[in-house]
């Protein structure tokens, strides 16, 4: 790592997870902040024993994963002002070996890069089906980024193109880092795609409640970014919105709508639109590579999804009228 880099590290409760995560830094190479989101179970004193430099976020303030990775930057140039760039991870997660060399020669090849990220690997995706979910859902190509949905909180930055854009949206409950994205594209940034690991996730979603919370928390995120760069020119979120209003709302609001008058049929012909989702989703993983027994449980479930996606939105109305966001947990 020739170029100057810091580490941010957000988390909140994440326990033995997280000392995996900081394990793995090179804190003998470069500064590491560790942000703390309220923890409850020693975090905070668990990373400054490794040697990171801990911030506890003000507790008055609604705590967001965006809010944290901001004060997590503005706290690593107040020690080195002349970081270049900065590797954020969330405590979940672990950095592999190789990755930021990796994800600092890609920065330097070319100037106007802001973001670069790799592929994420869920580290049991087979303890349970809504692990194996998050690893289908962090599998996409590589390349220069069109889509701004495949970044998540695991990238590295640079800071001047961070600074450009303003960070974070600390209002955004999810999705705030997509949202970054966003706003970086809009700026003529690249964002960049590595074709190589970057990190494990570990997921630890048990539960089909814990998987139900996170879509809601999703549908949060669609309306939150929709009302926020939805009306601009990448249209952010309009066509997940579209979706989520037509498949969770519209299609089962009428057939249930017109049951009685159409003796049951209006039940069939919705029923008959899922199946037609769900097969279409179905033939566009297998054409992606996935397995036919992968390809049809992410099929089925991201139906399911659409229902959670607008009980998300309604809470993201909800707190518009409230003024107020605070995060969505489900672990």
């Amino acid at each position: 790592m020739s170029q100057r880099i810091g580490i941010v590290v957000i988390g909140r409760n994440e326990g033995e997870r997280l000392r995996s995560c900081l394990a793995a830094l090179p804190f003998h190479l470069c500064p590491v902040v560790y942000v703390d989101s309220g923890s409850t179970d020693g975090s905070l004193p668990l990373a400054t024993g490794f040697g990171a430099c801990g911030v506890a976020l003000d507790m008055s303030c609604p705590f967001t994963a965006g809010r944290a990775r901001n004060e997590g930057l503005r706290t690593l140039l107040a020690m080195q002002p002349d970081v270049e760039f900065v590797q954020f991870i969330d405590g979940d997660c672990t950095l592999l070996p190789g990755w930021l060399d990796a994800a600092c020669d890609a920065m330097a090849a070319d100037p106007r890069r802001a973001v670069v990220i790799g592929q994420l690997i869920e580290r049991e995706p087979d303890a349970s089906v809504y692990n194996r979910l998050c690893a289908l859902e962090w599998a996409s190509p590589p390349g220069d980024l069109r889509d701004y949905g495949a970044i998540g909180g695991i990238m590295l930055v640079r800071v001047s193109a961070f600074r450009a854009v303003g960070g974070f949206n600390p209002q955004v409950i999810a999705g705030e880092d997509s949202e970054f994205g966003v706003r970086c594209g809009l700026a003529g940034h690249v964002l960049t795609k590595l074709a190589r690991p970057m990190a494990t996730h570990d997921a630890d979603i048990r539960s089909f409640a814990q998987w139900w919370t996170r879509a809601v928390r999703s549908g949060h995120a669609i309306g939150q970014r929709a009302r926020l760069n939805g009306d601009g020119p990448l249209h952010d979120c309009r066509r997940d919105l579209r979706s989520a209003l037509a498949w969770g709302l519209a299609l089962p609001g009428t057939a249930l709508a017109l049951a009685v008058p159409t003796g049951g049929a209006s039940l069939l012909v919705a029923a008959g639109g899922f199946a037609l989702l769900a097969a279409r989703v179905y033939r566009h993983r297998r054409q992606r590579g996935d397995t036919a027994r992968d390809a049809w449980l992410y099929a089925r479930h991201l139906v399911l999804t659409k229902f959670a996606q607008v009980i998300g939105l309604a809470r993201f109305q909800l707190n518009v009228l409230r003024g107020q966001f605070r995060i969505i947990e489900y672990k």
